[in-house]
Order: structure tokens, then C-alpha cells, then sequence
């Protein structure tokens, strides 16, 4: 045990150089050939006491918003599916990602924002995004940029950023600080919702985001009755959730639930790791869905899966292999800004991914419609605090918690 958490840490935290602050302050300008990604930000952080940070892993008293505007360099300076970090700051928009626009704004000014933006967007369709464990804010905001720009579809895209401490060595704060933030998520969905201009909603959770998004949503269905209506799809990507929890949250969403899409991979070494740590208790994100009991239980909920097992990427742990696969990101995007949908028959999307992928999805289950995009990874290596000398103790710490 304690030799899988040492690979765990390395893969994560000492594959890439150390972060440097600052790198979502403004520049004066873009490039010529770059793109801008506009997107509004709630979360539940505390507001960082470096103003170049702006929000840190510490837990605020009550929902904040932001808005950022991040300039991606033109095409022929960057690869799809990846943030080109900035060396140093400032950064330069032909070669890095960098903000144009970043304002902490007040929840009126938040209100404006998006019901200005949302009747800008054809279909007036939302896309809010719920990242992971082990995610500084400046991590979020740009991962949820790339896939905004990647997909290229039409969405206003709001980012539900929670308090994560970004470190390896925080994964029980990060797991109560995640639960923490389901009723503040809770109500960011219910007021987009409750706008008249919005036409669709669709969420996009990545691993540990997965279990605050499945509770705002249980709890949202207890309290009202049903999930809001306008909230159609729910695609849980590499999903640290346990399998059993899944299946009861889903049960308390009653028949009127999200049409939902799981992004499955039986080699994810960071939901092995956490099997472990959870006392072997199956993650949702590495289930075989051909196997039962899953086979039979997702059937007959009508959920969708894609098996990425076979993929290869260059993701050391293989948890963020959408992100590494530019090219599913490209066909889901294009494809759902055409109206296609994932279906029984595997057809549309389903088998165009099969083909890209040379034979490694596998869509089981019925038919979940979405609205956009694709999973994302929050592992970035260049934003990764320089753990070495933690590496020894987390070993320790872990093997003597759970050896008897």
C-alpha cells in the first residue's frame, strides 16, 4: 500500500515543475489568432489574502462570484486538450494561456452577467463545471476554459469551484471541504434554472467533483420534489464516488431525473488508490459496465456508459484520458452543436468515438441525450506543488492507517 501511494504522489506532484502565483492576473492584451473563453465563477472559497490568488483552498462563509475572461494561444502555438501554463508572469497570449478579465463581482452583478450572456448563446445553453480533488482555483479556471474552446460549442459556461487545498496530502480535507459545497451548488443550479432565458442546463463533474454534484442533486429532488427540469444531462467523468452511494442518490432523484453519462476506466490508478483508502470499496469511475451486477443496473436506470479502458494516453495515472484524446473532444463537441446524441443503437457519437479510439468506448445502456463537451482533466503536472519531501511520510501515514 504504502508503495502505491509513493507512485501516486510522484505521478501527481512531482512530474512537473512547481507552480508560480499570479498567473490569473490580467495581461493588457491578446494576440492576434488567439480565442476567449468568457465565464462567470461561483465557489465556495475563501478569498485568498494574496490578491494575485485571488481565492485559496481555505473554506469561505458564503458563496462568492467572479468573472474571467482566459485568452487561449492560437492554434498553431498549442496542443488540444492541453493549458500551456506561462513560464513566468506575465504571461504571453501567444504562447500561454492568460486572463484578459478577472473581477471579483457581487451576486447581483453575478445575476446580470449570466442572464445578459445566456440569451446570447443559441439554445441558451449552460454548462457548469465541478473539478476535482487536488485543484488550486487557477487549476479550475483554466482546465474549464480549455474544454470550453476544445469542445466549440455554444455554451455559457459557469465554473463551480470548490475548496481544494491543490496538495496530494489533503485528500480527507478535500473530500469534507467537497461536501461542504452541496448546498451552495445546490442553489447555484437552482437559480440558473429558475431563469427564464435558459433553455438547457448540462453539468460536468471530474472525479472527486462527482460526489458533491450527486448530493446537490439528491438533495435537490428531496427538497423539491424532482430535479429542476432544466437541468438535462449530468456526464460524471473518472467519478471517485462509491458505487453503492451512487445507486441511492440516483434511486432519491426519482423517474424524473438527468438523462446521466459515465466515463468509466478499469486501469485508472488514482481511483485504484482511492479503492484502497476507502476500505476496497468500488469507485464508481473504475466499474467493468459489461459485468454484472452493473450491466443489468444501468439498463435498467437508462444511464449511458463509455468505457475508455482500452485507450491509451499519456496520462500516468489514466484519470484524465478525455484530456489527453483531443480528438473525442473535438467529435463529442461537433457533434452534440449538431443535435446528436449518444444512443442505444451506437450510433451518432457513440460510434464515432469507437472509431477514434480504435475500438476502446463501449456505450451500454439507453439512450442519454447531451447537451455538450467532454470530461476534463484536472491533473496538470505544471500546477503541482513540489511534494518530495512529503512523498516518505504520505506512505507512512497511509499504510499504518490502514494496516491492522
Amino acid at each position: 500500500m504504502a508503495s502505491s501511494v509513493v507512485t501516486f504522489a510522484v505521478a501527481l506532484g512531482l512530474t512537473g515543475c512547481a507552480s508560480i502565483k499570479g498567473t490569473l492576473v490580467p495581461v493588457p492584451d491578446t494576440v492576434p489568432g488567439a480565442s476567449k473563453v468568457d465565464m462567470l465563477v461561483a465557489t465556495t472559497r475563501l478569498r485568498a489574502t494574496d490578491p494575485q490568488e485571488f481565492y485559496s483552498g481555505g473554506r469561505g462563509p458564503e458563496l462568492s462570484f467572479a468573472e474571467f475572461t482566459v485568452s487561449i494561444p492560437p492554434a498553431a502555438n498549442r496542443k488540444e486538450g492541453e493549458v500551456q501554463w506561462p513560464q513566468s508572469v506575465p504571461g504571453n497570449p501567444a504562447t500561454d494561456f492568460v486572463t484578459l478579465k478577472a473581477d471579483v463581482i457581487d451576486r447581483k452583478q453575478a445575476t446580470a452577467w449570466f442572464h445578459r450572456t445566456v440569451r446570447s448563446v443559441p439554445q441558451r445553453r449552460v454548462l457548469v463545471f465541478i473539478h476535482g480533488f487536488n485543484n488550486r482555483f487557477d487549476d479550475a479556471v483554466f482546465r474549464f476554459a480549455q474544454i470550453v474552446h476544445d469542445a466549440g460549442t455554444p455554451v455559457v459556461p459557469v465554473l463551480f469551484t470548490w475548496p481544494s487545498r491543490g496538495s496530494v496530502l489533503a485528500y480527507g480535507y478535500d473530500r469534507e471541504s467537497n461536501t461542504y459545497s452541496r448546498n451552495a451548488l445546490e442553489s447555484t443550479l437552482r437559480t440558473l434554472a429558475s431563469d427564464p432565458a435558459v433553455g438547457e442546463i448540462s453539468i460536468l463533474a471530474h472525479s472527486m467533483g462527482n460526489w458533491v454534484t450527486l448530493e446537490a442533486l439528491r438533495q435537490m429532488a428531496i427538497r423539491d420534489g424532482r430535479v429542476a427540469p432544466k437541468i438535462r444531462n449530468v456526464l460524471l467523468a473518472a467519478p471517485d464516488v462509491d458505487v453503492d452511494l451512487f445507486r441511492e442518490a440516483v434511486l432519491d432523484m426519482g423517474q424524473s431525473r438527468p438523462s446521466f453519462t459515465l466515463f468509466v476506466s478499469q486501469d485508472d490508478r488514482a481511483l485504484a488508490i482511492s479503492q484502497r483508502i476507502w476500505g476496497d470499496a468500488v469507485r464508481l469511475g473504475a466499474i467493468d459496465p459489461e459485468q454484472e451486477p452493473y450491466r443489468s443496473e444501468l439498463d435498467k436506470s437508462g444511464i449511458t456508459v463509455l468505457n475508455l479502458s482500452k485507450l491509451r494516453t499519456g496520462d500516468p495515472l489514466n484519470h484524465s484520458k478525455f484530456a489527453e484524446s483531443p480528438e473525442v473532444v473535438r467529435i463529442i463537441g461537433r457533434e452534440l452543436a449538431e443535435g446528436q446524441t449518444l444512443t442505444d443503437s451506437r450510433v451518432g457519437v457513440g460510434d464515432r468515438i469507437i472509431q477514434v479510439t480504435a475500438g476502446a468506448a463501449a456505450a451500454v445502456g439507453t439512450a442519454a441525450g447531451l447537451a455538450v463537451s467532454a470530461p476534463v482533466a484536472v491533473i496538470d503536472p505544471r500546477t503541482r506543488e513540489n511534494f518530495q519531501e512529503h512523498v516518505e511520510g504520505l506512505g507512512q501515514t497511509v499504510s499504518g492507517a490502514l494496516t491492522p
